[in-house]
């Protein structure tokens, strides 16, 4: 059985005791620093073996909610058919598809392949060392799809990871949701923590402590023709998790497909349209490879689920 994990992103380089201590994770940098000595604490998917080890902006921390110490397993190499959408000798985007977590986690069966694991299938088809680790430069939730950036060695990860950190990548996505937001375009500029009656979600009311400053920009680009729901590009700001949606659902125009964030005219939308899948799409990401430190920009082609539920709406593709 996984054990059950509580993840924290540090946003300024420190220590991992010293972290653990301020995320209230451990009452104490001592108690903090028997936890890692103890192997109750993952840093990036690896075991974490010193209280000293310095975190950086962006890293994934994660701590055991038993005594048990964690345990690794070597990846197995996945032929997922992802699809490369950029590549340099720093590192690659793929396309991922709807359905596939990114990486192992508690909750995921022991042999479900992720997109961890079709990494590592491209890293061994190209000859490329593989470091669990140091692969993922960040997140998409399970059923979005779209752009997700991956470095090809440590030292790309930390390059590519900086820029997350420092909000100098540019993050575009598409999401259909329920109504018609008024007004048509606008900042949504509202804090998101853990939600205190479900850990599994974020929220902006009803959150635990840690509230983390969050932003999105919203534009709508069409409405369907019954006029119940609408096509929105969105720029994000911040990189918080499940921030679309939780910003959707706070502003009472909610993306359709969701089953963690729906509302009563949510369900009732989708299940007008046959919508049975998550309709946000990470369709466009602009950031520097550490191969040529020049600007590039990905896009990742919308999902045929999306394209047939856009038709249903009578809503053009952009």
């Amino acid at each position: 059985m996984p054990q059950k994990m509580t993840n924290w992103t540090p946003e300024k380089k420190q220590r991992l005791d010293t972290f653990l201590a301020e995320q209230k994770a451990f009452s104490s940098r001592m108690k903090a620093s028997h936890a890692v000595r103890k192997g109750l604490v993952k840093v990036n998917g690896r075991i974490a073996r010193k209280g000293a080890l310095v975190l950086e902006p962006g890293h994934q921390v994660e701590v055991s909610e038993s005594d048990e110490p964690l345990t690794e397993e070597l990846l197995k190499a996945t032929d997922l058919k992802l699809e490369v959408l950029y590549e340099d000798d720093a590192c690659m985007v793929v396309s991922k598809p709807a359905g596939i977590s990114v990486h192992p986690a508690p909750g995921i069966p022991k042999d479900a392949a992720t997109v961890l694991h079709g990494a590592a299938f491209l890293f061994k088809k190209r000859k490329i060392p593989f470091s669990q680790s140091a692969v993922l430069v960040h997140r998409l939730d399970k059923e979005t799809t779209g752009c997700l950036l991956l470095a090809k060695s440590p030292a790309a990860h930390l390059f590519l990871q900086k820029q997350f950190a420092d909000r100098t990548v540019e993050k575009q996505y598409l999401a259909i949701v329920a109504g018609i937001p008024k007004p048509a375009a606008a900042m949504i500029d509202a804090p998101i923590g853990r939600h205190s009656g479900d850990r599994t979600k974020m929220a902006v009311f009803h959150a635990v402590s840690h509230m983390r400053e969050a932003k999105t920009t919203y534009r709508t680009l069409g409405v369907s023709k019954e006029r119940d729901a609408a096509l929105l590009e969105l720029d994000l700001h911040t990189g918080r998790t499940h921030q679309v949606r939780v910003h959707l659902k706070t502003i009472a125009y909610p993306v359709l497909g969701d089953p963690s964030y729906e509302t009563r005219s949510s369900i009732d939308t989708a299940a007008r349209y046959g919508i049975d899948a998550l309709m946000l799409h990470a369709w466009k990401l602009k950031f520097v490879s550490p191969e040529d430190e020049k600007l590039h920009a990905v896009s990742a082609p919308v999902p045929m689920h999306i394209q047939a539920t856009l038709k249903k709406l009578g809503i053009a593709l952009p």
